[in-house]
């Protein structure tokens, strides 16, 4: 029998597999599709505090993801770095009028009309450099547009800027680590493996769960004295449907779309662009010779799994994005669309927008225990692992304290500036990479790419190449480590190479994984 018994494959229910195991408790994880397949695959790929949330006085949230960033940054440096983000201003922009702090302004400032002085900004930003402790990242500065390289491929209107730093992260890649390590740590992780049921039941060994799933193996049952609901978008479905329980609590689905598109700037920094309908978007540096922007606010209606991009929210982007550029962003420079479901929990807000980011976990303890946790954000997410614990721990009383702050992730085991370092011991062994490969390999896995190249002299050593450096023996890699079963798991969550991949090379590389996959015994 197990202690918990985690259903859900994305960056909660990891994390948390991850904190319980390392605390001594046995440890099954059930993701009825791929690991990071829905929410945790389709964000922003930041770690940030949340400016925005500072509008709606989340000052605990952000207080809480700022002290995250560098915790975070230490312990992931291959996939995680620092990034500095312009905010271009004017004096005519206009914030959400229905926000705590735009109702004061109003009160206060009426002939303010919604528009957001210099100075409030600047107060923000110095809220921002200073809650949560800030010592790796720079601070804000004040930019001159009209000499800056920052202001070049922007509108000559804005003339200044505000630039303050946040951290990117690549967010399927975190999921899928935090996943190693835990199984490293003695836990039991399941994917492609769904949960039918999961019933309340007693017998000489006590009161426990009994869960039953069905995966490619056929249906398995399983017992556990807890079971962890990390559902994500299918939180509220877990408790009515599978564990059938009467709750009053639920999440509000809102769908987050996001458009990539060619490179529409050339220096390394990010945009942080604020809307005349109060919202804002971010657009990106992405994966070298592209431009990620989003992210759109929309309630979803529907399945999860159909989340998609709709005409409607790539056009609401592009224009958005182009009252800022001096060139206008169009559906031709569009390569690629994601969309994710953020399942936030529902407080009753007026607008997705204004719905909480903060999480919320409920015990319901009428019998074996159950932990529900509603939403959180990816920054965050080893805090509500830890949180999580806390509601665990009376239930396996003698457990170890908290111990994942700053503890490496598989890869991470170098120091948070030693990217530079670490890029050129990997060129000196393996001589013939080129710079991009080399690049990216340092990027996914760290100081475990000298693990996946192995003792290869040349790429014909890494066997079939798949396309845009994507090899054999990375592939391998990738199935035998992180549970990767179908292409779309390598090209889109483990990698993005689908973004340089043809139609035809991603079809090659799944019939060879469906055939490396037949030629392993089952027990493997």
């Amino acid at each position: 029998m197990a202690d918990l018994f985690i259903i859900g494959g994305g960056i909660n229910g990891c994390g948390i597999a991850r904190d319980a195991a390392g605390r001594g408790l046995s440890v099954l994880l059930a993701e009825q599709g791929d690991l990071a397949q829905a929410t945790s695959s389709a964000s922003t790929k930041l770690f940030h505090g949340g400016l925005r949330y500072l509008e709606y006085f989340e000052f605990r949230l952000v207080r809480e993801a700022l002290e995250e960033r560098e915790t975070l940054l230490v312990a992931m440096p291959h996939i995680s770095w620092p990034m500095r983000f312009v905010l271009p201003y004017h004096a005519g922009m206009r914030f959400e009028s229905d926000t705590p702090a735009g109702r004061l302004l109003g009160l206060f400032m009426p002939w303010m009309k919604g528009r957001r002085p210099a100075w409030m900004i600047r107060l923000g930003l110095f809220l921002y450099d200073t809650m949560g402790g800030r010592k790796i990242l720079p601070a804000t500065r004040t930019l001159d547009l009209s000499t800056d390289p920052a202001g070049k491929p922007l509108q000559p209107r804005f003339r200044r800027a505000y630039e303050y730093s946040d951290c990117w992260v690549e967010d399927s890649r975190l999921v899928v680590l935090n996943a190693r390590d835990a199984e490293a740590r003695g836990a039991k992780i399941m994917v492609g493996t769904r949960v039918i049921s999961a019933t309340r039941t007693g017998d000489h060994t006590g009161d426990h769960w009994e869960i039953l799933t069905e995966g490619e193996g056929g249906r398995q049952t399983f017992r556990a004295k807890m079971l962890v609901n990390a559902g994500g978008p299918w939180v509220e479905d877990v408790i009515r449907n599978v564990a059938r329980i009467r709750s009053t609590e639920g999440v509000r689905l809102v769908r987050g779309s996001h458009i990539v598109t060619r490179r529409l700037f050339d220096h390394d920094r990010c945009y942080f662009f604020q809307g005349e309908d109060g919202r804002i978007i971010f657009a990106i540096p992405y994966e070298q010779d592209f431009t990620l922007i989003g992210t759109t606010d929309k309630d979803h209606q529907g399945k999860p799994s159909e989340a998609r991009c709709t005409e409607e929210e790539r056009d609401y982007l592009l224009a958005f994005a182009s009252k800022y550029f001096a060139r206008p962003v169009t559906a031709e420079d569009v390569v690629w669309t994601y969309s994710g479901v953020r399942p936030l929990y529902n407080d009753g807000a007026k607008s997705a927008t204004a719905a909480t980011r903060d999480y919320v976990l409920s015990v319901d303890a009428d019998g074996p225990p159950l932990l529900n946790v509603f939403g959180g954000k990816i920054t965050t997410y080893r805090r509500l692992a830890e949180s999580a614990m806390e509601k665990i721990t009376p239930f396996f009383p003698g457990l170890k304290g908290r111990w994942t702050a700053r503890v490496p992730l598989p890869g991470g085991d170098f120091p948070q500036d030693g990217v530079a370092d670490l890029l050129a011991r990997l060129r000196v062994q393996y001589p013939f990479l080129s710079d991009y490969h080399a690049a990216r390999l340092v990027r996914a896995y760290g100081t475990e790419a000298f693990a996946v190249l192995g003792g290869a002299a040349s790429m014909a050593d890494l066997g079939r190449d798949f396309g845009a450096t994507l090899t054999e023996a990375e592939a391998r890699w990738l199935m035998g480590k992180e549970w990767a079963r179908h292409a779309a798991d390598i090209v889109w969550r483990r990698t993005k190479l689908g973004l340089r991949m043809t139609e035809d090379q991603i079809a090659a590389l799944e019939n060879h994984m469906t055939r490396a996959r037949a030629a392993v015994p089952a027990a493997e």
